[in-house]
């Protein structure tokens, strides 16, 4: 499966970006999906994950309550809803799809795509 990240930007604290994720291939609905993001000069990291069904997701303690992931299993797309945006949350953000759909992997080995990432840049 391919997939390519869209909806970056720039904006200011407090505001709203919402990501795509949109994958080709017809065995979507089997693959669990995360979130990963990259701020300059530091590593990437888990930002939120999602199961095949979207019945499971799971999110890094510093998005609890401000993200959302969800998917579209009949767009073949994933979405990441950031909201109370933080100028620390500014990175390259990046959907990564694991092959077996079960549970929400939080790690970048447990992953076997990736997508090209997309910036966002939240303002002080």
């Amino acid at each position: 499966v391919q997939q390519q990240a869209s909806g970056g930007g720039l904006v200011q604290a407090g505001g709203s970006l919402r990501l795509s994720c949109a994958a080709s291939g017809r065995t979507f609905s089997s693959y669990a999906m995360g979130w990963f993001r990259q701020a300059p000069g530091k590593e990437r990291e888990f930002v939120a994950a999602i199961n095949w069904s979207g019945g499971s997701t799971y999110y890094t303690d510093s998005v609890k309550g401000r993200f959302t992931i969800s998917r579209d299993n009949a767009k073949n797309t994933v979405y990441l809803q950031m909201n109370s945006l933080k100028p620390e949350d500014t990175a390259v953000y990046y959907c990564a799809a694991r092959a077996g759909g079960w549970g929400t992997p939080r790690h970048i080995y447990e992953y076997d795509y990736w997508g090209q990432g997309t910036q966002v840049t939240v303002s002080s």
